[in-house]
């Protein structure tokens, strides 16, 4: 080519231009902000916001998939949706750590901050899909989110009781018997160092197939695993907040600080199971019925708020509500405010692990529940990629939430609703839902509100949010098939779960005999009566055990075969 032919095709290359990708993006947000389709869109706010009568039929909205384009104010409308139906799940944890380690007021609101600030940035990850190396990916890409597991609250009450009987925390023992706890606030910060250590197990469960851990962790593991949490939360914290407490006063004492509920110095303070402290309670649980009954599908989705608001309003024009924790609470706050002492606490390994294995099980049937309602296949590698992800995202966050000074966040099941009313499953939602948790956290009057909730509100709406967890758990059991084999592993699972349930004290004294043991074998003892003294983790463990053990029916059972089973079964019913 001779050099004249060389200049022509230069002189004849185009000139460069702006980046298209930049160009459509600015055009795309000139769009969203500048014109009346880009905020509203051509969805119907009257079918989201409108009351209607149960029996009413209305056309539903359009479906949103993750990737759709969303209007501006459906966007914000959906994330404030998520972020409401969120609230309760993430408030009752730690509200419930602070009064069972008797912390002071500044201290719980900064944990009810901690814990919503906690929850918005760990969710932007899971939301996110990035990809690693090897194929592996962090975070789901799907509208999950994620909140404090219900998991860890259950272990954290065994574990401070081991605390407070070994000495670890302070406690007095009045004349008549009564025990009247010390604050500890060490307690929890050995909380978030074990909680801290365990993560890692999670993250390197992640790193399995999934098919591999769906194999380990059956619907029979899970489900027993989810409706024990639920199941003992129920009766440990939502029915004694009902009463009027959970910090002692359930006992009724005849005297101390405790003999009324929730102490003696509180406005309207009343002995525990007073028909004012039921009435109040019950109030909180009619209103989430009325709103599910008559409300607009807003409404419906933030039933757990209204519940708390309606209950807050008659409690404060009774005088049951005292304002200080909002007087005292700082108006802006932030992640590290307020510290704890990280440390490990020994016998609480054994249980925390076991902790993560149930959030990666929670997880793996969380994921499923969010990509079936977002219309995602739920079969493939492209799923087995967003569970590997999301629990990989659990794992990390379990880590970093404990740098938070916030106990283990998990995937959310809650939102898996909102997307199933509202028929909208986009990411851009999400990110509005984490943007309004960070401001609810950052906002710190919103968390000396809500520490200012009295339990019994509390208690009405924590024991209509924990029976929806062992629902959660009922409906994972439902996908067992239920053959000779399966009713075993069931039955002896709940065995030990019920067991605990009905009598927690069963396994406390298991090693009184032991006599001098050494500090490490005293530390085992305790790490042991720890698991056995909680309903999931017992219960779980059996049933994970029997299912590896357990050879599988050679043959599938007949329909002829299992319905004279089931014959059988209510036959010896009715002879009882």
């Amino acid at each position: 080519m001779s050099r004249a032919s060389v200049s022509s095709v230069t002189k004849e290359q185009p000139s460069p231009v702006a980046n298209p990708n930049s160009r459509s993006v600015f055009s795309v947000v000139r769009q969203k902000v500048t014109t009346k389709h880009g905020w509203l869109g051509d969805y119907d706010y009257r079918w989201l916001c409108l009351p209607s009568l149960p029996t009413a039929r209305r056309k539903q909205p359009p479906f949103y998939g993750i990737d759709d384009e969303l209007p501006l104010v459906l966007a914000m409308t959906s994330g404030l949706q998520h972020a409401l139906a969120m609230l309760a799940g993430l408030i009752a944890p730690p509200i419930i750590f602070a009064s069972s380690l008797m912390l002071d007021p500044a201290t719980s609101s900064y944990m009810i901050s901690a814990s919503l600030i906690g929850s918005g940035i760990l969710s932007l990850v899971q939301l996110s899909r990035m990809k690693l190396w090897g194929g592996y990916y962090l975070g789901t890409g799907l509208l999950s989110v994620v909140g404090t597991s219900f998991a860890t609250l259950s272990t954290a009450n065994a574990v401070f009781n081991m605390m407070y009987a070994n000495g670890t925390c302070p406690s007095t023992t009045a004349a008549d018997g009564t025990i009247t706890r010390g604050s500890c606030p060490d307690a929890y910060g050995m909380l978030l160092g074990t909680s801290l250590i365990c993560a890692f197990l999670e993250i390197g469960l992640s790193f399995l197939p999934p098919r591999v851990l769906q194999r380990i962790f059956p619907p029979m593991v899970t489900g027993t695993v989810i409706l024990m949490i639920g199941a003992s939360l129920v009766g440990s914290s939502g029915i004694l907040d009902w009463g009027g407490g959970s910090n002692g006063c359930q006992a009724r004492p005849t005297s101390g600080l405790y003999q009324l509920c929730p102490t003696v110095g509180s406005p309207h303070a009343l002995p525990w199971g007073s028909p004012q402290f039921i009435g109040l309670g019950f109030l909180s649980f009619v209103s989430i019925i009325l709103t599910e009954l008559f409300g607009s599908p807003f409404l419906k989705n933030a039933s757990i708020i209204v519940g708390l608001a309606v209950g807050c309003i008659v409690a404060g024009a009774a005088g049951y509500i005292d304002g200080s924790t909002i007087t005292s609470a700082p108006a802006i706050t932030f992640l590290w405010v307020y510290r704890f002492k990280i440390n490990v606490y020994p016998p609480a390994i054994l249980p925390m692990l076991a902790v993560y294995v149930s959030t990666a099980m929670e997880a793996i049937g969380d994921i499923t529940a969010s990509a079936e309602v977002s219309r995602i296949p739920v079969e493939g590698k492209d799923f087995d990629s967003r569970i590997q992800g999301g629990v990989l995202s659990d794992g990390i966050g379990g880590f970093l939430s404990a740098l938070f000074t916030v106990t283990p966040l998990s995937v959310f099941a809650q939102n898996n609703g909102v997307i199933s009313v509202t028929r909208c499953a986009n990411r851009t939602a999400g990110r509005w839902c984490c943007a309004f948790l960070i401001i609810f956290g950052c906002l710190g009057k919103i968390s000396g509100f809500f520490l200012a909730i009295p339990n019994p509100v509390l208690g009405g709406v924590t024991t209509f949010l924990f029976a929806s967890v062992a629902v959660s758990g009922l409906r994972v059991l439902s996908y067992v098939k239920y053959t000779r084999r399966d009713r075993f592993i069931l039955a002896a699972a709940l065995s030990f779960g019920i067991g605990d349930l009905l009598v927690p004290d069963i396994f406390t004294y298991l090693f009184d005999g032991v006599n001098n043991p050494s500090k490490g074998l005293q530390g085992l003892f305790e790490s042991i009566t720890i698991v056995l003294s909680t309903p999931f983790l017992v219960s779980g463990i059996v049933a994970l055990v029997l299912n590896l053990i357990l050879p599988q029916d050679m043959l599938p059972q007949d329909e002829d075969e299992e319905n004279v089973e089931v014959a059988q079964d209510l036959e010896i019913q009715r002879s009882e």
